[in-house]
């Protein structure tokens, strides 16, 4: 799509009318989208006085703000700095309660599903039921070897412990919404003030952030996305990058933790007490079997998602990164910021960044790359039209 609304698709000069009037219905639904992001930025630079954050965290120095609008459930949270003891430094926070997620109960990746889950393909619903079938092997037989006291009964706790923390981690992942960019995406402050143009994406039809990508097996643009993992059934991208750091996380412990109890009893086992018997060895090497490979894929994975942290380049970026590094002799890894750790995992207390819970982001218009046009009217409406601070705040 470009500029101009038009759309640059192929197409013969020999359609019927049917077809120009579809181009003509698509080129001022284009047209409208178009002016929708010119609006936003008028709208985001009325309420860029509330809008001014303040990176330096401290906990200790926030104060709590509420709207007392009745139409609305939004909290304000405003932090403000003690050590610089001037106004141009604080920042106003605030929390978006309103539900803009569809109530449909029905599963797929489209914006009016209520749940998300891509059910189209079928080789990701197989290979991600195969994690749950190994990962239950695994745990049924960890159990079996404690039912014939083979392991102590806490061994076979802690394992099934992190067995059922993986699984509920690989169950965030699949049905979270990766961060798919919805119609009413526009550009966030900084971008719609900053920036002319605003890249859009030809497929969806929808205003594409950086290290954004459309996914052709979800049909959907992804924010940050990394790749699509079909074990996962689902993107990874910024709204379940935490989960799916946490399962690796969890296999990766639990595939080591039972591999050190099978060398242990491999090479220090001297009585029949502790042998296993010939059913349970054959169950042992298959278990051994499945816990080398995951072993293996996680400590990769896990290398892998850190060294994109550090460079700020997910998995698709970095892979086109490198393809202008060989055509263009160019020896810079990334001009990319390092990916904060609380933009993953949230800005909650850091034991909720290792139990598979929804993170909570300080900014997530920043994080997400978009802002949408129904979250900046009702900011503006908060901000009194832009006039400053209205009346409908009250400090308590």
């Amino acid at each position: 799509i470009n500029g101009n609304g038009n759309d640059n698709g192929n197409g013969n000069d020999d359609d019927d009318d049917d077809d120009d009037n579809d181009k003509e219905s698509k080129k001022q639904y284009n047209r409208s989208l178009f002016q929708d992001l010119s609006a936003s930025v008028s709208i985001l630079k009325e309420v860029l006085p509330i809008k001014r954050r303040n990176r330096t965290k401290n906990r200790s120095t926030k104060s709590t703000l509420t709207l007392n609008s009745n139409d609305s459930k939004s909290k304000i949270i405003s932090a403000f700095s003690v050590d610089s003891g001037c106004d141009n430094d604080s920042a106003l926070y605030y929390e978006d309660n309103y539900n803009d997620l569809p109530w449909k109960c029905s599963f797929g990746t489209a914006e009016t599903d209520g749940i998300w889950m891509n059910n189209t393909d079928v080789s990701g619903i197989i290979m991600s039921s195969m994690v749950w079938i190994m990962i239950l092997y695994s745990g049924f037989t960890v159990t079996i070897l404690a039912q014939n006291n083979k392991l102590h009964s806490t061994v076979a706790i802690i394992y099934c412990t992190l067995c059922a923390l993986a699984l509920s981690a690989h169950a965030k992942t699949t049905f979270t919404d990766p961060g798919a960019i919805p119609q009413t995406a526009v550009p966030t402050e900084e971008d719609g003030i900053n920036r002319a143009f605003f890249p859009m994406c030809s497929v969806c039809e929808t205003y594409k952030p950086k290290h954004t990508h459309h996914c052709r097996i979800c049909n959907r643009c992804v924010s940050g996305m990394d790749h699509h993992c079909p074990w996962m059934n689902n993107c990874i991208g910024r709204g379940n990058m935490k989960h799916f750091i946490l399962f690796l996380v969890y296999v990766w412990l639990a595939s080591a933790y039972a591999l050190c109890l099978f060398a242990i009893n491999y090479f220090l086992c001297n009585s029949d007490e502790c042998a296993f018997p010939q059913v349970l060895v054959q169950l042992v090497r298959i278990m051994t079997f499945l816990c080398i490979g995951a072993f293996v894929f996680t400590s990769n994975m896990i290398m892998t998602v850190l060294w994109g942290m550090v460079t700020g380049l997910g998995t698709i970026d970095r892979m086109k990164r490198e393809e202008q590094v060989n055509s263009n002799n160019d020896t810079t890894i990334s001009n990319e910021p390092p990916i904060p750790w609380e933009d993953i995992f949230g800005t909650q207390h850091y034991y909720s960044w290792f139990l598979p819970i929804d993170p909570m982001f300080d900014d997530y218009d920043r994080i997400m790359g978009y802002s949408t046009l129904p979250r900046l009217r009702r900011e503006k409406k908060m901000n009194g039209n832009g006039n400053g601070q209205s009346n409908n705040f009250s400090s308590f």
